[in-house]
């Protein structure tokens, strides 16, 4: 196995709506590690499971067969994970939108996380997005040289509104029919 080759023993599958506690808890932890150095103290705070589950039980409870979320598993518990679906703000402009991508720490640098996109990309073709966008704030550089390693083009700046984060973001953008190879 090389060191971007995904172990086999990783399983990905589409979350559901029973799984939203233990991906919310997931969420936070991941948030948190990622973000630690460039949030402010109060997101960190306050931006916590209690928070994040409504939202999880929201999106997994969606009948709208545009919006997924892919785990992946190893040993049953969930180390990555990638939710899609359409776009929340008017900078995606008719692209499909990477709302969260977000794999454990014990995983990066074995290709999970571009597992995760290529499936996320592919399905989101099936669906007829016209391309794909996400969101990578502007201070992660570690995210925006992934993204860039994988073709994403930086395309426009904007402020997310928050409600308790006011981050600058840079919107990295895919044609239709990407692979990430």
């Amino acid at each position: 196995m090389t060191a971007t080759q995904v172990p086999d023993d990783i399983e990905i599958r589409a979350a559901n709506a029973g799984e939203a506690s233990e991906i919310a808890h997931f969420h936070v932890k991941i948030w948190r590690e990622t973000y630690r150095d460039m949030a402010p103290e109060e997101a960190l705070r306050v931006l916590n499971e209690d928070r994040r589950l409504p939202g999880w039980i929201e999106t997994l409870s969606s009948t709208d067969l545009r919006k997924n979320t892919l785990i992946a598993l190893a040993d049953g518990k969930i180390v990555g994970l990638v939710g899609y679906g359409p776009p929340t703000t008017w900078i995606f402009g008719d692209r499909g939108e990477i709302k969260h991508l977000y794999v454990d720490g014990s995983q990066r640098g074995r290709g999970l996380g571009r597992r995760l996109l290529q499936q996320a990309f592919q399905q989101m073709g099936e669906l007829g997005f016209n391309g794909i966008g996400l969101a990578v704030v502007r201070e992660n550089m570690t995210a925006r040289r992934f993204y860039k390693c994988l073709g994403g083009t930086e395309h426009a700046e904007f402020q997310d509104p928050g409600p308790i984060w006011k981050s600058s973001n840079i919107l990295v953008i895919w044609p239709a029919g990407t692979e990430t190879g």
